[in-house]
């Protein structure tokens, strides 16, 4: 299993939102961590990867142990710059 750790902005963002988007968000960040599963698609143009939890997204990074997560929100227009 890979440790979920999130940015100061990213962990502004989680707290947000409302709790049953944080417990889905939760949900697949946990699961992706012990199963590598879920609706992931590498960004183009630059490192890190998106994981999809229905109109939300996850902006992250990883490396062998660790998914540092970048930016949750709400998929905008905005979201990927």
């Amino acid at each position: 299993m890979k440790t979920i750790v999130l940015t100061v902005g990213a962990a502004r963002m989680f707290d947000a939102l409302p709790g049953d988007i944080q417990r889905q968000i939760a949900e697949a960040l946990h699961r992706y961590a012990m199963t590598g599963e879920g609706d992931i698609k590498a960004l183009q143009g630059r490192g890190g990867y998106r994981l999809r939890v229905g109109r939300y997204r996850v902006i992250f990074s990883e490396d062998a142990v660790t998914i540092l997560a970048i930016y949750i929100g709400k998929r905008e227009t905005t979201t990927y710059r």
